[in-house]
């Protein structure tokens, strides 16, 4: 048996820890050194996944679109209920058969302040810059991982000054909804192609705040926008803030430190590492920290789940929806999110699409009945004369509990199950290549619509041209998919997308697990931080007292 020297271990403890000790103190030394800003008018966080660019045309993940939002705008933005609501268009038009948006700009929009502008140092927005920000999205130069948002568009332009006209391909309900995607912010050609790819890191918007400061990895500081076009109700000036500083401490419990003691003001999601500290089993903030910390909870659009590859040649058990079905009566969901999770999320009985879409309707989806699951195994046993029936769910690191969880409970109605971990990366290659006969994966709307998942059952979206994973086609389902995304009558919509959700139901292609939450903690004097379904970080309307 291996022995561990006791005094190498001690050594190498009080390393990590003076490691960690100087990287508070650096931290905390930054913050000091700041600016001429009071605390309160300085709202500060951490992005331990770090800020890659300040270029719309990449602001592909949480990290990048949460600064990119501060400093661009688009033609339109969301409201923390999804609804489509004007941003540089004041208003628009759609044609009868919905192939036609004609924007109206607004006329008091300016590009922050920068020396290429002349003498006055800025200039109006105006239509022809979101035609250069469009055609620049579909550059293959740029090589924008958001050139798919346009992918429906057959043309754009500015018809002056003012109107903006883009014309569809066929007609896309959910298409506004797109639009308020960073990737379409508008962004100014002169400096641009001045900067060339170095705009990452020298961004010029119209947002509520304006590039200062970035010293990648280690802070960001933006400030105020003086001259932003957006006014409060009482008609005040946006946004109340002066600055935003970010920080990259790449460690979760750094973070969490300097958030206890004061150093953040704002802390996102809840790391395994501190979540029993902060929260209680059933999902409320710890009674310590009530009197500093504030909790905020909502739905997010963002569905956890197993799928089946049901797609090829092969003769594996989960290509009979006996089994499928089984599997997803066979555990207790609610228990899951209870104990694994602090009942951070809601138990997925819906279906596959999640709560916080208007589409949702709580129809029924599985429960936990473990009498029926076994009545299904031991139909598929009599059936196909397949008396030891095994199946593997794969899976990251990330998840293995709620997999080992899955994996004892479906033990207990006759199945024998196999949990294999393997690393991220060979997750997705595994999913998108169909390697996997089960494998955990999540989807998170990039656009506030129910096509946005559905999409991930449509026949004609089998990977790798596609997010169909599973292999799944059901002619009833491509039919109806096919007639929503035409329909421009939202109620009419709904009602198809939610008969698409039965037919998930009905033919078990995924295992639901949960809809995921958003969770934000936020210091006692921190107002004005809304809560959306997306996760998007708007500081406009924030201040501190």
């Amino acid at each position: 048996m291996f022995k561990p020297n006791r005094g190498l271990v001690g050594c190498l403890k009080s390393v990590l820890y003076s490691l960690l000790l100087f990287s508070i103190l650096c931290f905390t030394s930054c913050a000091k050194k700041e600016s001429k800003f009071k605390d309160d008018e300085v709202f500060r966080y951490n992005e331990h996944s770090n800020v890659t660019s300040l270029d719309p045309a990449f602001a592909k993940d949480q990290r990048n679109i949460w600064v990119v939002n501060q400093l661009f705008n688009g033609l339109v933005q969301l409201d923390d209920s999804l609804h489509v609501k004007p941003s540089l268009a004041k208003k628009w038009d759609i044609s009868d058969d919905g192939k036609v948006y004609r924007f109206t700009l607004r006329d008091d929009v300016y590009f922050h302040k920068h020396k290429l502008f002349g003498e006055k140092g800025t200039r109006k927005v105006m239509a022809n810059d979101f035609e250069y920000s469009f055609t620049r999205l579909l550059d293959e130069n740029v090589a924008s991982p958001g050139g798919w948002v346009l992918q429906n568009v057959d043309n754009f332009k500015a018809e002056n000054d003012s109107i903006f006209t883009i014309q569809l391909k066929q007609a896309f309900p959910p298409f506004l909804g797109l639009l308020s995607m960073k990737y379409c912010s508008v962004v100014p050609k002169e400096v641009v192609e001045f900067y060339g790819k170095e705009f990452r890191s020298n961004p010029i918007g119209t947002g509520p705040f304006k590039f200062k400061l970035w010293v990648e990895n280690t802070k960001l500081v933006l400030r105020k926008n003086e001259y932003y076009f957006e006014k409060d109700e009482k008609g005040k000036s946006l946004p109340y803030l002066e600055a935003v500083a970010v920080t990259f401490l790449p460690d979760k419990q750094s973070e969490f430190l300097q958030f206890i003691q004061g150093n953040l003001d704002f802390m996102k999601s809840l790391d395994a590492s501190y979540k029993d500290e902060m929260v209680t089993t059933s999902g409320e903030l710890v009674e310590k920290y009530k009197e500093e910390v504030v909790m905020q909870k909502g739905a997010y659009l963002n569905t956890e789940y197993l799928g089946f590859f049901i797609g090829g040649e092969s003769k594996t058990p989960i290509k009979s929806k006996l089994i499928r079905q089984a599997i997803n009566y066979g555990f207790d969901r609610v228990k899951m999110i209870t104990f694994l999770r602090n009942n951070i999320g809601t138990p997925a009985l819906n279906g596959f699409v999640p709560k916080g879409l208007p589409s949702f309707n709580n129809q029924k989806g599985y429960t936990y009945q473990p009498q029926k699951a076994q009545s299904l195994i031991e139909e598929y046993k009599k059936v196909t004369g397949n008396s030891n029936v095994v199946i593997t769910i794969t899976t990251n690191s990330s998840y293995l509990d709620l997999c080992e969880f899955i994996q004892r409970e479906l033990q207990n109605i006759g199945l024998s199950v196999n949990v294999d971990v393997i690393p991220p990366s060979t997750l997705r290659q595994g999913k998108a290549n169909g390697k996997l006969p089960i494998f955990r994966a999540s989807w998170i709307a990039d656009y506030p619509d129910a096509e946005n998942y559905l999409s991930l059952f449509y026949s004609k979206n089998f990977t790798p041209n596609g997010p169909n994973y599973t292999h799944f086609s059901n002619e009833n389902f491509d039919n109806l998919y096919e007639k929503s995304i035409q329909e421009v009558d939202n109620s009419k919509r709904y009602v198809m997308y939610q008969k698409m959700d039965s037919i998930l139901i009905n033919e078990a292609p995924v295992i639901p697990l949960y809809y995921d939450e958003v969770i934000r903690f936020s210091r006692k004097n921190v107002n004005g931080l809304g809560i959306n379904p997306i996760d998007l970080l708007d500081l406009k309307r924030v201040f501190k007292r």
